[in-house]
């Protein structure tokens, strides 16, 4: 069975694909989902075409900078990349796994009782989020995310390898916009390219939105279950192959992941999630931190990546995430290699970019 961050190689004809910067690590938590949705659409599009062989393309931390691709929101304006002043571009890499590995979703066949119906625990990760004690935000007010992070950092040619886990913190802006700014970041450790405070800058303006959830935007999304997933269903477009339930999933993965929202929001989403097609269980996930709970993933056939979501067993409290790239050995044996995972440390609102919160909030 392939190791998380086993070896893997990259195709000449890789290179071709993307230009990328070396600050994936830098760009806001809404940037890292639409970048990764730009990705997926590309590989999605060359499996559509007929190009893969025996393997799908892994890919290493990048910044879009070709032309824009199709919104997949249909109302929203939104930037296509957002990177911090200093960063400078580089190279892309990508990558595609090698030796041996494991059937994308397949997970062992006896998880604690409790655990065992992804309907069952989301609707109890719903009831707990109902009882969260959140602070409304101000719109002149920032929402502070701290995580322990780890992300690829192998050479252009070389193998993926998984970089240092260092600190991120992140100052993300609530004005309804449109501003330039989406936020401000730090980071502090080995393998912090920027640990400085710095912002995050759009290269066109950024609304409130699914891409940028502010928390008053957040609280005007309806709390009926169906009536919310009417409308993200609605507000949502599938990239490349992807089904319109994995992009869903996606989504609702990021806001969780990176605001702060109303209690009422947050049990809705999860209720969401409950009646997304193809969910499932994962009896144990470890996050950045190496905190244990069990996990919360899909996967569509044929897509290129698959997410974890991270949960406490006992408190049922989100805690972070895995990332994972799938691709093919030679006999169509799939092959899972870990590229990115995170722990959400603390939560808070703040009145300025380089504050820390006295207080947890979520």
């Amino acid at each position: 069975m392939k190791a998380d961050n086993a070896p893997a190689t990259v195709p000449a004809e890789a290179e071709e694909l993307l230009a990328a910067s070396a600050a994936w690590d830098h760009l806001s938590p809404s940037r890292h989902r639409h970048l990764k949705d730009v990705l997926m659409r590309r590989i999605d599009q060359d499996l559509a075409r007929g190009t893969r062989t025996t393997t799908t393309p892994m890919v290493a931390p990048m910044v879009v900078v070709a032309a824009a691709t199709p919104q997949r929101r249909r109302r929203q304006p939104r930037p296509m990349m957002v990177l911090p002043v200093a960063a400078a571009l580089t190279a892309v890499l990508v990558v595609t796994a090698s030796g041996g590995g494991h059937a994308p979703g397949h997970f062992p066949a006896a998880p604690p009782a409790h655990y065992n119906s992804a309907s069952a625990t989301l609707s109890r990760i719903a009831a707990v989020a109902m009882t969260g004690n959140v602070t409304p935000v101000k719109d002149d007010q920032f929402v502070y995310v701290e995580t322990l992070t780890r992300g690829n950092k192998g050479a252009f040619g070389g193998q993926v390898r998984l970089g240092a886990l260092h600190k991120q913190e992140y100052w993300t802006v609530q004005r309804p916009g449109p501003m330039t700014e989406e936020g401000w970041i730090r980071e502090s450790g080995k393998d912090a390219v920027m640990p400085g405070l710095g912002p995050m800058v759009a290269t066109s303006p950024v609304y409130a939105g699914l891409d940028h959830p502010t928390y008053k935007w957040l609280a005007t999304l309806p709390t009926d279950p169906e009536a919310l997933r009417a409308l993200l269903y609605a507000e949502t477009e599938p990239w490349g192959t992807s089904s319109l339930d994995e992009t869903v999933f996606s989504n609702i993965g990021g806001m969780l992941s990176t605001a702060i929202m109303p209690p009422a929001t947050a049990a809705a989403l999860y209720q969401v999630v409950e009646k997304i097609p193809g969910v499932r269980v994962v009896p144990d996930a470890v996050d950045a931190a190496g905190r244990h709970g069990f996990g919360i993933t899909r996967h569509d056939p044929g897509a290129a990546t698959r997410d974890t979501w991270i949960f406490d067993k006992a408190t049922l409290t989100y805690l972070g995430s895995r990332s994972y790239m799938i691709g093919h050995q030679g006999d169509g044996t799939a092959v899972e290699t870990l590229y990115g995972v995170n722990a959400v440390m603390r939560r808070g609102v703040v009145d300025r970019p380089g504050e820390v919160p006295a207080s947890v909030e979520g």
